[in-house]
Formats: C-alpha cells, sequence, structure tokens
C-alpha cells in the first residue's frame, strides 16, 4: 500500500473491486489539483508585480524629415503647348535635367524675333534719352549766359543810374548858383536904375546892368532846364534797372521752364527704358522657361500631364517626383489628453507595415521586429480631427531602420512612459485613467526630494 516491497502486487489485484482504493486515488488528483491551482495562483500574483511599461499607440505613416525631402510635384511657370517629353515615369533625373518641352502659346510672345526687336526699341529709347540729355545740357547753358548777359547789363544799368544821380547833383548846385547870381543881378540892377533916376550914374552903364541882369536870368533858366533834364535822365536810368531786371527775368523763367520739360521728358524716356529693360529681361527669362528641368536629384513617379500638343496653363501641375536623397521620418497623431505626456527627445517604438514582428506593449525589450526612435516635433495646433501632429526621427544609437521604407508607408508608434506594476496598469485601464505624467528631464536626486508625480496613488 506504501509500496515499500519489491514485490509488486498492483499488477495482480483488481482496485476495481475494492471501495478503498477508490477513495485514495481521488483523494491524489484532488490535491494535485489544489497544488496546481495554488501555483498558478502564485504565479499569477508574481505576475500582476511584473514591471510594465506605459504607452501611448498612435498610427502615423512614414515622411521625411525635411521638408525639402519629401515628394514634390513639379509646375509650369507660364502657360504653354506641350511639344516633348525626355522622361518616363520611373526615370532617375538630376537636378537640371529636363522634364519636358513646351512652346508659347500667347500671342503677346509669339514673335520669334521677339527678343532682337525689344533691344532695337531700347536703343531707340536710349537716343531719345541722350537728346534730352543734350538738350538740358544747352538750356543749361543757355540759363547761364542770360545770367551772366543779365549781370552785365544790371551794373551797366546801375552806372547810368549812378551818373544820373551825380548829374543831377551837379545840375542843383549849378541851378542854386544861377539862381544866387541872378539875386545878385536884380539887386545890383535895381541900384543901377535908382542911381540913373537920381542922376548920379549914366544911361550906359544903367544898360550894361541891365545886360548882366538878362544873363543871369538866362543862365538861370538854363541851369534849371539842365536839372531837369538830369532828373529825367535819373528816371530813364532807375526804368532802365528794373526793365532789365524783369526783362531777364522773364528769360529765365522760360528758359528754365522749358528745361524741367526737357528733364521731365528725359525722365519719362528713361522709365520707359528702364520698363523695356524689364521686359526684355523677362521676355529673356520666360523663353528658358520652356524647357520644364528637375529641381533637384530624385525619381520621376507619375506624369500627371500627358500626350503630345495638350496646353497647359499657369501653374498647372506637370509631373510629381521623389528626391533620391532624403532622411526618414514618422509622422504619427496623438489625441489631446495624451499630448502632456509627450516630450521632445521621447522614446518612441515603431512598427512598420510590412516587417513582421512580434510586439509585448508592456516590455518594449522583450519586442522583436520593432525600430527605436525619439520625438523630434511637436505641433503647436490640433488638425481638423482634433489630434497634434508628432514628427518622429530615428534613435542614431539602435538599430538602423530598413533600408526598403518608402515615403508614405504605414506605421505604427508607441509613446514610452513610465514604468509602473501590471497590477497598476490594470487597475488603470479599467478606471479609464490617464497614464502617468512625468518629466525625463528632473534629475534622480530632485526626485528624492520631491512629491511623486503620478496622477493616481
Amino acid at each position: 500500500m506504501l509500496n515499500l516491497s519489491r514485490n509488486r502486487i498492483d499488477d495482480k489485484v483488481n482496485k476495481a473491486k475494492y471501495k478503498s482504493f477508490q477513495i485514495l486515488k481521488k483523494s491524489s488528483k484532488a490535491n494535485m489539483l489544489a497544488r496546481l491551482l495554488m501555483i498558478l495562483l502564485a504565479i499569477f500574483i508574481g505576475f500582476m508585480f511584473l514591471p510594465w511599461t506605459q504607452n501611448i499607440r498612435s498610427k502615423g505613416y512614414v515622411t521625411t524629415l525635411n521638408p525639402e525631402q519629401r515628394p514634390q510635384t513639379i509646375h509650369s511657370i507660364i502657360a504653354g503647348r506641350v511639344e516633348k517629353w525626355f522622361v518616363r515615369e520611373g526615370d532617375f533625373v538630376s537636378k537640371g535635367d529636363t522634364i519636358l518641352f513646351i512652346s508659347e502659346i500667347k500671342d503677346k510672345y509669339l514673335d520669334p524675333n521677339l527678343l532682337d526687336r525689344t533691344q532695337q526699341q531700347i536703343a531707340a529709347k536710349e537716343l531719345s534719352v541722350r537728346s534730352y540729355n543734350e538738350k538740358v545740357g544747352a538750356l543749361d547753358n543757355q540759363i547761364k549766359a542770360l545770367r551772366q548777359t543779365r549781370d552785365l547789363k544790371l551794373k551797366q544799368a546801375q552806372n547810368y543810374y549812378r551818373q544820373g544821380l551825380l548829374k543831377v547833383a551837379s545840375d542843383s548846385i549849378n541851378f542854386e548858383v544861377a539862381k544866387k547870381n541872378f539875386e545878385i543881378a536884380n539887386v545890383q540892377f535895381g541900384r543901377m536904375e535908382q542911381m540913373y533916376k537920381d542922376g548920379i550914374e549914366s544911361l550906359t552903364k544903367l544898360e550894361s546892368r541891365r545886360v548882366k541882369f538878362q544873363e543871369s536870368q538866362g543862365k538861370l533858366i538854363s541851369s534849371e532846364n539842365k536839372l531837369l533834364t538830369s532828373r529825367n535822365i535819373l528816371l530813364n536810368a532807375q526804368i532802365e534797372l528794373v526793365s532789365i531786371a524783369n526783362q531777364y527775368q522773364d528769360k529765365l523763367a522760360k528758359a528754365s521752364s522749358d528745361r524741367f520739360s526737357t528733364l521731365s521728358g528725359q525722365y519719362d524716356a528713361e522709365a520707359k527704358v528702364t520698363k523695356m529693360q524689364n521686359e526684355y529681361m523677362n521676355y529673356s527669362v520666360r523663353q528658358g522657361m520652356y524647357y520644364i528641368t528637375a529641381p533637384q536629384d530624385g525619381y520621376i513617379t507619375k506624369a500627371l500631364t500627358t500626350g503630345i500638343g495638350e496646353t497647359l496653363k499657369e501653374g498647372e501641375k506637370i509631373v510629381s517626383i521623389m528626391p533620391s536623397n532624403y532622411d526618414l521620418a514618422i509622422e504619427m497623431y496623438i489625441k489631446p489628453m495624451d499630448l502632456p505626456l509627450v516630450k521632445k527627445g521621447q522614446p518612441i517604438q515603431i512598427l512598420f507595415d510590412g516587417w513582421p514582428a512580434i510586439v509585448f506593449a508592456g516590455w518594449p525589450n522583450a519586442s522583436l521586429g520593432m525600430f527605436r526612435g525619439k520625438v523630434v516635433a511637436i505641433d503647436n495646433f490640433a488638425n481638423d480631427k482634433g489630434e497634434f501632429r508628432l514628427l518622429v526621427a530615428p534613435e542614431e544609437s539602435e538599430k538602423k531602420w530598413p533600408k526598403a521604407l518608402r515615403v508614405g508607408g504605414g506605421a505604427e508608434g508607441m509613446a514610452l512612459l513610465q514604468n509602473v506594476p501590471i497590477w497598476y496598469e490594470i487597475w488603470r485601464q479599467l478606471n479609464a485613467f490617464p497614464p502617468d505624467f512625468y518629466d525625463t528631464k528632473i534629475k534622480d536626486e530632485k526626485l528624492k526630494t520631491k512629491a511623486p508625480l503620478k496622477s493616481v496613488k
């Protein structure tokens, strides 16, 4: 019964006939089941205390880190007609390679000798500017000559005026002398006449004195006449002085007006020359736009305009090109409630579509087929769906991302947060609490002196 003897009777005794054997057998199975349940319970309790890495999962897609490395479309800057294709879809093109040739469709630019004719117009207008410039120079010389002549004329008139002043002064003095002489002669004649009446003087002397009196009277009248003439000459000199100033002022004003009119024509001609030169450069640059070239090295992915003879509008899309050199990144979106939990430089676990992986959400180190990245940019505004965009770049120190990745491929990212026990994570999920918030920049020694940053205790 205790299986102590080497002589076994198990195969010689029919245990089904004895009830005691059946009771002992059932008791052994129950004990084994109880032990198994206890072991499983212990394993489960131990499992509940295992560390679990909280995370935020989000869908995204593969993009590029720099905007100039993303797929782009090439547009036609001018309107034209498709004449010849130089590439096919899937071809690799270097920067500056010709993709398409278009011809002109606007009647303004159809002249094949447009540049030569425009250059001739510019040359003719430049001659007009030169003529205006020479005319301005001639008017400047004329104005200079008029000013010199005016100054000389004014000096001459001023001299005449000065001479008139001096002549008036001289004649005034002569007139005063003649007046005195007339007064003396008048007195002497009166005396002589009285003396003749008294019989003292003879008639001959009286007549002689009368002659002198009449001569002095004639000199008085002559000197007064000269004085008046001198005053008239002085007035004429003054009038001539003012007339010369006014005359040359009118001439100078007219010459200055002609000069300003000529300058206005010159400036207008120069403006037209500048405008025509601008048009000439525009025509020259426009002719260079007939050949659509690649802006950078890349692959032609899709032709958006096909055929020969089709017309293109200004700014119309022609082909799409994918740059050959690019730095991959992941663009993923998170909900507003998860935004405070994400910081720049935060690690991200990434699962790419087409690359098989075994994912353990709470144990990132145990996952297989996952790749590491870090957050390099976070948008400050939400999109139309109310989500915030994250830009994730590869982690240089970790495993390289697959070289076969293509822009636009699907990806799923997991932002790694704090490590917590599994029981706590289950309790948090059941209560719909957010993950624990923590700041990666806080040092360990500071964490010892500060309160825990868990949102739920």
